[in-house]
């Protein structure tokens, strides 16, 4: 499904390589080779025919798959105008932080006509990532899944699913996304919102003119299926369901959960999610929609839509029922605002924690954040009218600092030892002006802009505390750490106590993922070993938010042994 071997005449070398790795070792894992060719290409949807950067001319792209342990070799060429860069969501990129990929962070981005290798192992990591462009807003087209089975003879913590299914969530406009973040950044105001949502690039037949653009999901009665959820949308969260079905939870942003039911379930962008389905018992005469819309939080304007799939049932041998029209039931999906549902639903996950996938939550704490996250403003510049609040640009920030994207890529810069006039190592590690997070907002609304970072010695245990503000209204954000998994140990709303809040701390078996929602007018509180060492990205995953300066990195240094070191960049390594 999607693999794409590096074509050269070198295939069946490589297929006989491939069949040498599995018959000697595949404990070991083997090595996969994939050949991404980023082109545009005309995609109609809503009666819209526009030209689409892609990957291989699919859409959604093609899917990765890989086990636990393998080794990937992706070779990205770029066909297309636009500089490029691919981020592999979630990957843990131990030592190999060269393939991580967001532009000016890990590398310069590939620009046209030329290629790079991501070169990268799969470790300690089994479930559903996915991959994505991590450059401007590239990632409204540029996505697809990353499967990671298990490894071979090593069962799944659950029955073993009849099939597994990619179901990619995702926004489509009608306009070119990179005109319309180009044309808010210059006016300072909120971005055009999306026409559609979609599943698996369909946007489904809630939408005019898109009948024949709908995902349909076909499964046999008394069936097992693990749906593979991945939010690759640009900025919104969403809630979804099946009707009349119950879905269980299995394993969030490719770890293994305690497994729990529900009906329906949220997903920020940047989350994925594995529920199993298990199908009625016998053929049921009616279809099924499964529905997704957004969680909305914010003051601004939001795609107030649903898209919809549907699940059908392969009629039995010989049926009756060919040409009889079935019912159509529908799912009933959380009110928009629903934050109490986000909230339980967040509280029900919980990590595997078993003797076979232990939560190695640290215990105890060498440094200590707190960031605050959230929106503000910078000036208009002269002789100008922005559309941001009372004429200014609206600005995003963490400690009140908007990141400055280099011009550099800064693990370049760090690894060799030119950091001057690239970043400076001086992120402040709390506010530096405390004030009422979430009540009465402070009148500066201004924030200040900067390349700064947080340095770390090689691993050192950090819980971070992550605090919503309300200087231009509370707002839901989903953070991601690059390079690291964490572990959310605690959250709450109104602010953070740091003499009450941490005893309530869940140290046991508290969630482990990549991708965390700050609750709405709350904070939420996480811990992670940094053992990885290099230069990692941490960002709102709401697009619109990045691309205003809500981002910040972390650099780990390297430990003593060659086994903590980043290895040497690749010699195909982007240049600027």
């Amino acid at each position: 499904m999607g693999v794409s071997l590096l074509s050269s005449p070198a295939f069946l070398v490589l297929f006989s390589f491939f069949t040498f790795c599995l018959l000697v070792d595949p404990v070991l894992g083997i090595t996969r080779h994939y050949k991404f060719d980023v082109k545009l290409h005309n995609v109609t949807r809503l009666c819209h025919t526009r030209s689409i950067v892609s990957v291989n001319g699919q859409f959604p792209g093609p899917r990765i798959v890989a086990r636990e342990g393998d080794q990937l070799l992706i070779k990205v060429v770029n066909h297309v105008p636009n500089n490029v860069s691919i981020h592999w969501h979630g990957i843990r990129q131990l030592r190999s932080g060269w393939a991580d990929g967001p532009a000016y962070v890990t590398q310069c981005p590939i620009q046209t006509g030329q290629s790079y290798v991501y070169n990268f192992t799969i470790v300690g990591q089994r479930g559903t990532l996915f991959w994505h462009a991590h450059i401007s807003w590239l990632r409204a087209t540029l996505y697809g899944p990353i499967v990671i089975l298990p490894k071979r003879g090593v069962p799944y913590p659950f029955a073993k699913p009849y099939k597994g299914v990619p179901i990619v969530f995702g926004e489509w406009f009608n306009a070119d996304p990179e005109a319309v973040i180009s044309q808010a950044l210059q006016t300072g105001g909120g971005p055009n919102v999306s026409d559609a949502y979609t599943i698996n690039g369909l946007p489904g037949p809630l939408y005019n003119c898109s009948a024949k653009d709908t995902f349909k999901l076909k499964v046999k009665p008394g069936k097992t299926y693990l749906l593979r959820l991945i939010n690759a949308a640009l900025n919104d969260e969403l809630f979804f369901s099946i009707a009349n079905h119950t879905l269980t939870v299995v394993d969030v942003d490719a770890i293994y959960v305690k497994p729990f039911e529900t009906e329906t379930l949220l997903i920020t962008p940047g989350q994925t999610t594995n529920v199993i389905l298990k199908t009625k018992p016998s053929y049921p005469n009616a279809t099924f929609f499964m529905t997704a819309r957004p969680y909305v939080t914010g003051q601004g304007t939001f795609d107030n839509s649903t898209v919809a799939g549907i699940l059908e049932y392969e009629s039995p041998p010989k049926s009756l029922h060919l040409s009889k029209m079935f019912p159509l039931f529908k799912p009933i999906l959380p009110a928009l605002n629903d934050t109490s549902f986000a909230t339980n639903f967040a509280s029900k996950l919980r990590s595997l924690a078993s003797a076979q996938y232990p939560a190695n939550v640290p215990q105890k704490v060498d440094k200590h954040f707190f960031f605050t996250v959230g929106l503000g403003t910078s000036p208009c510049q002269h002789n100008q009218t922005c559309q941001g609040p009372n004429g200014t640009k609206f600005a995003a920030s963490v400690n009140n600092v908007s990141f400055t994207m280099p011009t550099t890529a800064l693990l370049q810069a760090h690894f060799f030892g030119q950091s001057n006039g690239v970043y400076t190592p001086d992120f402040p590690s709390s506010p530096t002006i405390p004030f009422n997070y979430t009540g009465t907002p402070p009148n500066n609304t201004m924030v200040i802009n900067g390349t700064k970072v947080v340095v770390l010695p090689f691993n050192t245990s950090v819980e971070l505390v992550m605090q919503d503000t309300n200087i231009l209204g509370a707002e839901s954000h989903p953070l991601h750490l690059h390079g690291f998994n964490f572990f959310v140990v605690g959250q709450g709303f109104g602010n953070f106590d740091p003499n009450k809040d941490p005893a309530k701390f869940n140290l046991v078996d508290p969630i482990e993922r990549n991708t965390v929602g700050v609750p709405s007018g709350g904070w939420v509180a996480i811990r992670f070993l940094a053992d990885n060492p290099g230069v990692w990205f941490m960002h709102c995953h709401l697009e619109v938010h990045t691309s205003w300066g809500l981002k910040m990195a972390w650099i780990v240094l390297n430990g003593e042994l060659p086994t903590q070191k980043l290895l040497p960049p690749p010699a195909d390594l982007p240049k600027c």
